[in-house]
């Protein structure tokens, strides 16, 4: 749905754990410090246009549009490590708060011209939206940009990503940070209750199918522990597993998986399974420090959940972690990037452009961003943070080892887990649609109203705000 935006051009530099999915403490500034100002150029003269005689080739501006400052300060990295490239990024960073970077965003892309976004950046919540929904013509070919099918095959990058960022068999936009989730357990009481912290044999313990999760939850209890803090740590694995996602021909769907949750939801209250906390609040940050009412096993989430949210609050539980593939594969989050159609207009742009993208998504090599990215190496000569990246091939030449786990190498579990999440069930809408069935669960499982009213109101509640109808 767009919303009417206010004629301004000031912005405000924002870039948080929510709208990031994880700002990487690898990038150039902090992405924590707001700002006033919201364009900045970064400019790059290769040596030999200082030396050359002849007149030097003007410069190819490339406008780079970002929700964060993560991508707009990859910029430097990406200067320091191509010389000779003969190109400024002109920035603008439009926080997603209050909604506004799409509305700022899609005005640009419409207006067109010498300003209008080369390069964008897309979210999770919303790139459906731009890589194959209402956008979508506005966004270019990967093959336009000289970028093929085999360079996406070589670098081993995750399916899932590929899946999203492709309409009608023609790919239109590509992460670096890959978000495929997997199941983060505390060591200690893994030990308790089953004998051993191997990831391979807890694996087998909570897993597959979510049957095997709730004997595990049953075991656990028998001990004193819950098995996750709140229902909305199922939400994720049980949302990004289905077989349909929410819209099935311009009608409400709800998938029998997504359904599921509504039961799944009330087992976990009803048993004790877990403290009935809210993700994102102050009870649900306690349990990763082992505080809440009863100490829990464990959390369902991507690298950046252990680096950017976890790493802050587990306090005396650090080192008391390990992470193993979940009961079904999914994936949460994650930043897309896209080129405007209009650069492939201009040979001299598209060629800076799909250098620029190319970097940042497809090389392999340990000068690419990805493997300075996997590694914690943006910073020359600092350890920066360490997170799992769409190439399968840069994970595997990685160093994914970290405190938090113990020491252990998080890729030899995020590699599967990018590998066996789905792309294929998502729509535009989800961050709504989601939002009302979550909703409802609750409501269900407090007692408040039955399985039946509250999918019925689920239903209007989504064609009140959407217009869309269900089946």
């Amino acid at each position: 749905m767009k919303r009417a935006l206010a004629a301004t051009t000031a912005t405000v530099l924002l870039a948080s754990v929510l709208t990031a999915c994880g700002s990487n403490s690898n990038s150039e500034s902090n992405s924590n410090t707001a700002g006033n100002a919201s364009e900045n150029t970064t400019n790059n003269t290769s040596a030999s246009e200082n030396t050359n005689t002849s007149a030097p080739k003007e410069k190819v501006t490339i406008n780079l549009w970002s929700f964060t400052d993560e991508i707009p300060n990859m910029t430097a990295k990406y200067l320091a490590t191509h010389p000779d490239a003969n190109v400024e990024f002109k920035t603008t960073v439009v926080p997603t708060t209050d909604g506004a970077y799409q509305p700022a965003l899609d005005q640009a892309l419409a207006a067109g011209g010498k300003d209008a976004p080369d390069i964008y950046a897309a979210e999770a919540a919303f790139v459906l939206k731009y890589a194959q929904g209402d956008a979508s013509d506005y966004a270019a070919n990967y093959a336009d940009l000289g970028l093929s099918d085999d360079l996406v095959k070589d670098a081993g990058i995750a399916q899932y990503t590929i899946d999203i960022g492709s309409k009608e068999g023609q790919l239109k936009a590509l992460g670096y940070q890959a978000t495929g989730g997997a199941f983060i357990y505390r060591r200690s009481i893994a030990k308790d209750v089953f004998g051993t912290d191997d990831p391979a044999t807890i694996k087998t313990e909570v897993g597959p199918g979510w049957d095997k999760f709730f004997d595990a939850a049953a075991k656990l209890k028998a001990k004193g522990y819950g098995i996750v803090s709140g229902d909305g740590d199922l939400w994720h694995p049980i949302e990004n597993s289905s077989d349909k996602g929410w819209i099935v021909d311009g009608k409400l769907h709800i998938d029998p998986k997504r359904e599921q949750f509504l039961d799944l939801s009330k087992k976990l209250k009803d048993n004790g399974y877990h403290n009935d906390t809210q993700d994102w609040t102050e009870a649900w940050y306690a349990d990763m420090s082992g505080k809440g009412k009863q100490p829990i096993f464990g959390f369902f989430g991507p690298a950046w959940l252990i680096n950017y949210v976890m790493n802050g609050q587990v306090k005396d539980t650090k080192g008391d972690w390990a992470v193993t593939e979940p009961p079904t594969g999914f994936f949460w989050g994650g930043t897309w990037l896209l080129a405007n159609k209009a650069t492939t207009e201009d040979e001299a742009k598209k060629a800076a452009v799909a250098d620029f993208i190319k970097w940042v998504t497809l090389d392999t090599s340990e000068t690419g961003l990805q493997y300075y990215w996997a590694n914690g190496t943006m910073k020359d000569g600092e350890q920066g943070t360490k997170d799992s990246v769409s190439s399968s091939v840069v994970m595997s030449k990685s160093n994914g080892e970290i405190d938090l786990l113990g020491g252990q190498n998080m890729f030899d579990a995020f590699v599967p887990a990018n590998a066996n999440a789905s792309g294929k069930n998502l729509t535009q809408y989800d961050e709504a649609i989601n939002k009302a069935w979550r909703d409802q669960t609750r409501e269900y499982t407090a007692g408040t109203k039955s399985r039946e009213q509250a999918i019925a109101d689920f239903k209007t509640t989504v064609k009140d705000q959407l217009g869309i109808e269900s089946e």
